[in-house]
């Protein structure tokens, strides 16, 4: 079953404009989530909308959205008024420019989309736009500024280090032993797995025991922990050369587990998925 579009709306280049629509990059409906259940009876809780001061459930058709002006003083806004809010302009995706990739600032990133003609109409002119700035095939929405909050609320008071050029010289050292290429069919998601192990485990009635957190211990020195480091590092490389083993076999328990918790796909299926052709362009929806 083909994705449900998040947004639908037109692409404009100068005088090219093409209809489009946004779909997710990306999906978190694999990952096992919990239900809240009273310890109790073990059944489920629901949650009731009920007004704050009488305490009466509230159907879903009386609720409208509300402004805060002051404490308990309310603007009401219904749904009606602001559809009527979303000019034409917002339905569209206007390319003012072309910006360095590397010249964003990650904390402005908020989430993927693949853009994709919508329609048979719009392939033609999607597909000028598209070569023309080199296969546009995902957009990455942006925050505005006043969502970015100023590092100097955070660093401020960080001491003002003096880094001797021999402690960058490790530590860059480091660096470059452990660089790579991007590949994300290597990464697994070590607390999604963890959370399918405790649950077989309490499935088949094992005891649960906690594991040793790792202890923090205070560096005495740091140009010996750097030292350290560096064979560290040439170990991991050395080791990361040699042919993978081959992942064990789940154990009944966990396949069976695994079959109920409902839509978990395997974790190289999931990031081939996820996994975006061409190169990645910016976007705003204006």
């Amino acid at each position: 079953m083909a994705p449900r579009a998040n947004w639908k709306g037109f692409l404009r280049l100068s005088l090219v404009t093409c209809p489009v629509a946004l779909y997710p990059a990306t999906s978190e409906s694999e990952k096992i989530s919990f239900n809240q259940l009273n310890r109790q009876t073990g059944h489920r809780i629901k949650y009731l909308k009920v007004d704050a001061d009488t305490g009466d459930e509230v159907p879903n058709e009386d609720i409208v959205k509300g402004y805060e002006l002051d404490k308990g003083q309310y603007i009401e806004v219904s749904k009606e008024e602001l559809e009527e809010v979303a000019l034409e302009s917002t339905r569209t995706i206007e390319i003012d420019e072309f910006v360095n990739k590397a010249d964003i600032d990650p904390r402005y990133l908020i989430r993927p989309y693949y853009v994709r003609p919508d329609g048979k109409v719009g392939h033609d002119a999607f597909a000028v736009i598209r070569e023309t700035i080199r296969e546009m095939d995902v957009g990455t929405l942006l925050r505005y500024p006043y969502e970015v909050r100023d590092p100097k609320e955070y660093f401020d008071e960080i001491q003002d280090v003096k880094v001797t050029k021999d402690m960058l010289d490790l530590a860059r050292h480091i660096v470059e032993q452990k660089a790579g290429n991007f590949e994300p069919d290597k990464f697994e998601d070590q607390y999604e797995t963890a959370l399918v192990d405790l649950i077989n485990q309490k499935r088949a009635g094992k005891p649960i025991t906690p594991k040793e957190r790792p202890r923090g211990e205070n560096v005495v020195d740091l140009m010996d922990a750097l030292r350290k480091s560096v064979g560290g590092a040439a170990a991991e490389t050395k080791a990361a050369k040699k042919p993978a083993k081959k992942a064990k076999k789940a154990t009944a328990g966990q396949k069976e587990m695994l079959m109920p918790i409902a839509g978990k796909k395997p974790a190289k299926e999931a990031a081939a998925k996820k996994q975006a052709p061409g190169s990645t362009a910016e976007i705003r929806l204006a």
